[in-house]
């Protein structure tokens, strides 16, 4: 690659490098990531994996570091609108002209290594945060763990989030399967946090076999609400059990929401230098941190709620959400559902979840290798018991679709994937 590039450019190219856009493995990560000679900040690397939450969890980290004067940088995937959202440096989106740093960093460590898009991305990722010199790196899985690019660094802190039926077809039918290849990610000897509960025996018994830290959500750590309604969240502190009562959530919060706090701040609380966490410096930054697309509500002649939420786990969330809002004037079934899956998603199971809070569903066609037919999303539907659908060929059609279908005042829900709640920022005017 030479000459004056734009990042479309660099993207496009990279596209082209690996004849499968998925290509699990960590040799040609490793081989490239080696040559580059990047020096990751120390005991602050820290990996979030899991099927749902990674989000919430790892920007919460972000926020929460930032506040206090640290100098974090982010790594998140997919993006909405703009693909610099994936790194984060200073609090925003790394530059163009950084970006395009990495991108000829990694590819004079290339070596004719055919890195699929995302391990180009995900190097580049890491070249941007050493470039920056950022104080504490925070990585999102894309996909499983054992596997993913981002696994190719060791974590001093690993975080499991949650485990769902989520991306079968690479990581297994089976509760179990899934959690080994997340538990990929935990290190000899180092801490390891899971935020649900039960803990599947894979992710135990890979702790045990590494020998490392693993603390567990409802254990080690947890939350519990007080007579007033505030909350009192405990976790494990360098010398022993810490506790901060008066913490605040945002109503629309759930014990999803609760759980990917608490593991947030449980993986704070074991950070050296320590940090003065109180109620008065956290509730700020608990009120205000948000992953962009997660429960975005917008309120104009319609309620608009964007959310990016695509396996059946995400979904019933999503409904719990919901139900913390005040319903609609014309009532509870007032609701339009927009909606959008790819087609390797369990759509029956996740309209399922949905299906009692929608009295109109618009289904829309995205751009996508991987998009839904109209004809898998209305045999996905059906199978769900919703057979009443309108189907619009673009994302623009469907909103313009559901503005004119729902009352003034009605609540109109898009989700699905991040490939239709990104247009419908763009529809919005947000971006």
């Amino acid at each position: 690659m030479t000459g004056l590039l734009t990042v479309a450019d660099w993207l496009q190219w990279q596209e082209s490098l690996n004849v499968r856009p998925i290509d699990m493995g960590l040799e040609r990560v490793r081989a490239v990531l080696g040559r580059l000679g990047l020096q990751p900040p120390a005991g602050r690397v820290i990996i979030v994996g899991g099927t749902n939450g990674k989000g919430s969890t790892i920007t919460l980290l972000h926020d929460v570091l930032r506040a206090a004067g640290g100098d974090p940088g982010l790594y998140t995937s997919p993006h909405l609108v703009h693909y610099n959202e994936r790194i984060r440096i200073g609090d925003r989106p790394v530059a163009d002209a950084a970006l395009i740093r990495s991108f000829e960093r990694v590819e004079s460590a290339r070596r004719g290594v055919p890195l699929t898009y995302f391990e180009f991305g995900t190097l580049a990722a890491l070249a941007c945060l050493a470039e920056a010199g950022c104080d504490t790196w925070l990585l999102e899985v894309g996909l499983g763990g054992r596997l993913d690019a981002v696994n190719a660094l060791d974590a001093d802190v690993a975080v499991i989030t949650t485990i769902g039926l989520d991306h079968q077809e690479w990581l297994g039918d089976s509760i179990e399967s899934i959690a080994a290849e997340k538990a990929g990610i935990l290190r000899s000897g180092a801490l390891a946090l899971y935020g649900d509960s039960p803990v599947p025996a894979a992710i135990r018994a890979r702790a045990v076999e590494l020998g490392a830290e693993l603390r567990v959500q409802g254990v080690d750590f947890g939350y519990a609400r007080d007579a007033t309604g505030s909350w009192t969240w405990s976790w494990p502190g360098s010398a022993g059990v810490r506790r901060i009562d008066g913490l605040c959530a945002p109503a629309h919060w759930t014990p999803a929401q609760l759980r990917n706090a608490t593991v947030a701040l449980a993986v704070l609380s074991r950070l050296t230098p320590p940090l003065a966490m109180t109620a008065a410096f956290l509730n700020p930054v608990l009120r205000r941190s948000s992953p962009p697309g997660r429960f975005h509500v917008v309120r104009r002649e319609h309620e608009w709620i964007l959310d990016v939420a695509h396996n059946p786990q995400a979904a019933a969330v999503l409904r719990e959400q919901l139900g913390t809002l005040p319903p609609p004037p014309g009532g509870p079934g007032d609701v339009t559902i927009v909606l959008a899956l790819l087609a390797d998603k369990a759509i029956a199971g996740f309209v399922s979840e949905l299906r009692n809070v929608a009295s109109r569903w618009i289904v829309a066609g995205v751009v996508d290798p991987r998009a839904s037919t109209e004809a898998q999303m209305r045999e996905g539907l059906a199978a769900a018991g919703v057979t009443a659908i309108a189907w619009e060929s673009t994302p623009a059609a469907a909103f313009e679709r559901a503005r004119r279908l729902t009352p003034a005042g009605g609540r109109i829900l898009v989700c699905g994937s991040f490939r239709i709640v990104a247009p419908a920022l763009e529809w919005l005017g947000l971006y």
